[in-house]
């Protein structure tokens, strides 16, 4: 076997494992059911997002490919800082409801 396509696998299964580990920790410690919800909400949009960029660099051809890293690295920043403001606000809601 190629020690590329070895390194290939084993980065894949690495980068999931470690994809999920955080999904998990980032549900886990939530605070509150809504803060809660939400979460899970953005685990499963975040992993339907980077499927779908998976996807379209597997089968946009190979010039335009490179193109699709800039918006990528763009709403990928902006959705970070709107989770975490997000988060902030309910877990403020919560706190202040209790």
């Amino acid at each position: 076997m190629d020690f590329a396509l070895i390194g290939a696998i084993a980065g894949g299964v690495l980068g999931i494992a470690g994809g999920a580990a955080g999904t998990y920790f980032s549900i886990k410690n939530t605070d509150g059911a809504g803060e809660r919800r939400f979460m899970i909400r953005v685990a499963v949009a975040g992993w339907a997002a980077i499927t779908a960029f998976l996807a379209l660099l597997y089968f946009t051809p190979e010039p335009y490919r490179w193109l699709l890293w800039l918006p990528y690295g763009i709403l990928l920043a902006a959705g970070i800082l709107w989770c975490n403001r997000r988060q902030a606000a309910i877990r403020i809601e919560e706190h202040s409801a209790s």
